[in-house]
């Protein structure tokens, strides 16, 4: 993605596995674990509570002692999927999918930063009909 002038390079997607709804977080790739944590803290279980387990991929950032001492904090389970596998996550795997082709449809529209319009994207894709529900 291109630099906001928030300075917004990347989007932190987490998908609630239950629900189907997901959540799309725009994030910089440079963000700390800690920082990652305070969005998680604010965004995530302010909304919904601490979750039961967490299946992400081997980002070091989660992998790492911090990140898995404040799961062991929350009383979360923290799972990772396999290198090479990213099927293991199908369902965020496929919400990525979707939430790429929402903002290519969405591009030629907007102007100025895309991170102006990510939320109206997660509501879209929150308030769509997902067959697996």
């Amino acid at each position: 993605l291109p630099p906001t002038q928030r300075r917004h390079d990347a989007i932190w997607v987490v998908v609630d596995r239950l629900t189907k709804s997901a959540h799309f977080l725009p994030i910089r790739k440079d963000y700390s674990v800690s920082r990652l944590a305070e969005i998680f803290q604010q965004e995530i279980v302010r909304l919904h509570g601490t979750p039961s387990a967490i299946v992400s991929d081997r980002d070091p950032r989660f992998a790492s002692r911090f990140w898995k001492g404040l799961q062991k904090a929350w009383g979360t389970r923290l799972k990772f999927s396999t290198a090479f596998h990213p099927q293991i996550d199908g369902q965020s795997e496929r919400t990525i999918q979707t939430l790429e082709d929402m903002l290519r449809s969405c591009a030629l529209e907007w102007t100025g930063n895309w991170d102006d319009y990510i939320c109206l994207v997660e509501f879209a894709y929150n308030n769509s009909w997902h067959a697996s529900i």
